[in-house]
């Protein structure tokens, strides 16, 4: 069951690339803990992924190798992950490509999110609240809605613009009357990806 009132986990992460089965890792991870339209706590940190970074994920995301060489190791961050959402309700823009690559790392040492975790998609949210735009990039949205953006494809700045833009499009959800974290949950949810361990184990390049 869903509280009324639950504190929502916003997060973000980078990573070298597409496909966490193909050796692709997480190399920056944050999270907020938000509610009542504040953000009460933060987590941020850089993430070893244990092997070369391409040019292009460098570009991308103007993360280098100097600054994840001495970072931690994903089996040393993910459980401290868990360990913040805690009870909340996960929201992020395209939620379901982080917990992707959150839930296959996790896999490949024997962990997992909770089942009953609930989410939160904005991006699923943008689409049902306003259907009319031709895209549905964070940047985009955060400009249509006059929202300070920093360096985007940076974890922490990207998360708290998506705590922004959730506060607006709960807003517009009340103004279509849908007002409560179990509608958000219903209506804009998605299921978290489920791994084996021996299927991670696969395509880990470890």
């Amino acid at each position: 069951m869903i509280a009324q009132h639950p504190e929502y986990i916003i997060m973000d992460i980078e990573t070298t690339g597409l496909y966490p089965d193909k050796g692709d890792r997480i190399i920056e991870i944050a999270a907020v803990k938000w509610a009542e339209g504040k953000i009460k706590e933060e987590f941020q940190t850089f993430v070893n992924p244990r092997r070369a970074l391409s040019l292009e994920a460098q570009r991308i995301n103007n993360i280098t190798q100097v600054m994840v060489k001495d970072a931690p190791i994903a089996d040393e961050v993910l459980p401290k992950i868990i360990e913040f959402v805690g009870g909340g309700c996960i929201v992020g823009h395209n939620i379901r490509f982080d917990l992707n690559f959150m839930s296959y790392e996790l896999a490949l040492f024997g962990r997992k999110f909770r089942d009953e975790t609930p989410t939160v998609d904005t991006l699923k949210m943008a689409r049902y609240l306003i259907p009319h735009f031709k895209t549905y990039r964070l940047s985009y949205l955060a400009q249509y809605f006059g929202l300070p953006m920093g360096e985007t494809h940076r974890a922490l700045v990207d998360v708290k613009l998506t705590a922004d833009l959730f506060n607006r499009l709960r807003e517009i959800a009340g103004e279509q009357n849908i007002f409560s974290a179990s509608e958000y949950v219903k209506l804009f949810g998605v299921e978290k990806p489920k791994f084996a361990l021996q299927q991670a184990e696969q395509g880990s390049l470890f």
